[in-house]
């Protein structure tokens, strides 16, 4: 949530500025603005509400605006109303903030994250003469960090280091000093920021796409470090001022990874490049045709001591999480807790020092979930994150880690980071069964082969995908949607509801199918859509049956199954197929009709697909 970039170099900064903050758009926003500095004249700053265009319009794509240092800054409001005064970048001094213009204040900063004790901080500084124009956190941290600098007399780093020790919660910080033209400093504590170098220019921002157009080298900065930046340099510091050595990480993704590449939206390519993000994974994990874990460290020695596994997710991860706790369990015979990370912590969980904490995570930086990483180290517990950014920050913290090869994942509903994180849940099935002696050597190639199946099915339902565009158009004006589904199926009725509900606003809800009759069946009524996911053999004429209710109570049905179940035709309405895969792996085939079916309501409605409203693709605030 909440974009930041930064540049200082050679070049004109306001264009940078502006290209990296579109980039950014996916992480949600509700207001925009930039600061720029030429040399030794005091900072312009330029905020808008609403979109991005705006902001752009205001400074002719940053024409208007010269200078060769700036920040930027994408708004989700958290603290105070999406105001063109509470937008960002935000000053220290005793002005009103809210226009355009040079500014005489001594720091001007950007902030994402939330300071959980910004009115013990505001109240301390209402004491010494500071006034207030906005109702952010964000100008609180800044002042602080101005009333440290001006009291002590010291460097940036030390005013910056005591504003660290005094703020509660998260946040990443990029600050430009009156007295220090031509640089940025910055600091990070839980929120995401990387540093990028090129030449003689130097880049910043809170995600890769927004500067990979410009440099693949970058530095990551940790928990509670600070940097220091000038055109081509970055120097990094602790919280104790000393300096910290730090290695360039290259970035693997192509800047064409960032682009639309003739789709429409982000969200078509991406569910087009499951194939690709499935066959990758795979490659990855699969050595002379068998899951090698040892590249990520872990041992058949650990494997065979792990007691239970604790899953924690939130979102679409955690629908993964939903679905493998039916695979793990009925393969390796390892008990299987799934757990909301937003939940984890609160619930004082019972876990055994032999436990597996298993982190799911697209962008590794998700706050819930880094949380409850934390939460099990502390209690000695082994980790795995599972993600698909590389020095990511659960990837750096965890014990072990298994990155996805989803690729670049830029629309906010996520496709093929959901397939491949699917796809690393089975093979971590596999393996646990094999190593506890679950499944023998003929099984465990069996089930591999089954696997490698996937992406050519996932490639043969993508070519059948018009029926569907033609269903989606013909249902886009319903208000209610529900999926209904047992055992495997439920999982993946879960994942169905959410692309509906979060892209085309359709209200929409998941049910395990033996739980109609509990209440759910008094919604039912003439023409709501439900849609019965039969996968499971075993559990198929029960779903029919469920089904069958909802129909004589006014139901439309589609069905969602295996090619061969064609008896289904004699109780759905509209029925859609998939090829066949051994029923513990098949809703890596199953949820793509259902990805395509929430896609296309929202095209039919005319939505923006890629930036669903009040959605972020990275929630990094609790």
């Amino acid at each position: 949530m909440c974009g930041i970039v930064g540049f200082t170099g050679h070049k004109q900064a306001a264009p940078i500025l502006l290209a990296g903050l579109k980039k950014l758009e996916y992480r949600g926003y509700d207001s925009a603005g930039i600061a720029v500095r030429d040399g030794e004249e005091l900072a312009q700053v330029v905020k808008a509400t609403g979109k991005l265009k705006n902001l752009s319009e205001k400074t002719d794509g940053g024409n208007t605006l010269k200078g060769t240092c700036g920040i930027g800054h994408t708004r989700w409001a958290t603290h105070g109303d999406p105001t063109q005064t509470n937008a960002h970048p935000h000053v220290s001094g005793n002005c009103t903030g809210s226009g355009s213009g040079p500014v005489e204040s001594l720091i001007v900063g950007v902030h994402n994250g939330i300071i959980e004790n910004y009115q013990e901080l505001k109240d301390k500084l209402l004491k010494h003469g500071y006034q207030f124009y906005s109702q952010t956190d964000t100008e609180v941290a800044i002042k602080l960090v101005d009333y440290y600098y001006k009291k002590y007399k010291i460097g940036p780093i030390d005013a910056i280091a005591k504003t660290m020790v005094r703020i509660r919660g998260s946040y990443a910080l990029e600050l430009m000093f009156k007295d220090y033209p031509g640089e940025i400093w910055v600091a990070r504590k839980d929120s995401p920021m990387i540093i990028g170098i090129a030449d003689d220019d130097t880049y910043v921002a809170s995600d890769v796409p927004a500067i990979l157009e410009y440099t693949n080298q970058v530095y990551y900065i940790g928990n509670l470090e600070m940097g220091r930046l000038s055109p081509g340099k970055a120097v990094f510091y602790d919280l104790n001022g000393d300096v910290i050595e730090k290695e360039k990480v290259e970035i693997t993704f192509s800047a064409e990874a960032a682009d639309k590449g003739g789709y429409e939206h982000f969200m078509m390519k991406e569910i087009n490049e499951q194939p690709r993000a499935v066959q990758d994974t795979l490659d990855f994990a699969l050595e002379n045709g068998r899951i090698d874990l040892g590249k990520i460290g872990i041992t058949d020695e650990i494997i065979k001591e792990i007691t239970q596994i604790h899953i924690v997710a939130c979102g679409s991860a955690w629908h993964v999480g939903t679905a493998a706790q039916y695979v793990i369990e009925d393969l390796a015979r390892i008990p299987v807790r799934v757990e909301l990370a937003s939940e984890f912590r609160y619930r004082n969980p019972i876990l055994n020092p032999n436990d597996l904490v298993v982190i799911i995570s697209q962008s590794g930086e998700t706050a819930d979930s880094l949380a409850a990483l934390r939460e099990a180290k502390e209690r000695g517990i082994k980790t795995l994150a599972i993600v698909n950014v590389e020095g990511s920050s659960i990837a750096r913290e965890a014990d072990f880690v298994f990155y996805t090869k989803a690729g670049i994942e830029i629309a906010v509903a996520t496709s093929k980071g959901y397939s491949a994180q699917l796809i690393v849940t089975y093979l971590l099935a596999l393996q646990f069964a094999l190593v506890r002696g679950r499944i023998d050597e003929q099984q465990y190639f069996d089930y591999i082969k089954e696997i490698q199946k996937i992406p050519a099915g996932i490639s043969r339902i993508l070519e059948e995908k018009e029926r569907l565009q033609w269903f989606a158009s013909k249902y886009s004006n319903m208000h209610d949607s529900f999926y209904i589904g047992r055992g495997l199926d439920y999982a993946i009725c879960q994942e169905g509801s959410l692309k509906m509900k979060e892209i085309s606003y359709v209200h929409s809800e998941a049910y395990a199918g033996g739980e109609l009759k509990h209440g759910t069946i008094s919604l039912i009524e003439d023409g709501i859509l439900v849609v019965g996911v039969l996968t499971q053999n075993e559990l198929f004429e029960k779903t029919i049956s469920n089904m069958v209710e909802c129909k004589s109570r006014g139901a439309y049905l589609m069905g969602l199954t295996t090619y061969g179940h064609y008896e289904i035709e004699e109780t759905a309405d509209f029925v859609i197929y998939v090829p066949k895969v051994d029923p513990h792996f098949v809703a890596s085939l199953a949820i793509i009709p259902l990805q395509l079916l929430g896609y296309y309501v929202a095209v039919s409605k005319g939505l923006d697909v890629d930036k669903p409203r009040n959605l972020a693709k990275s929630v990094t605030v609790e």
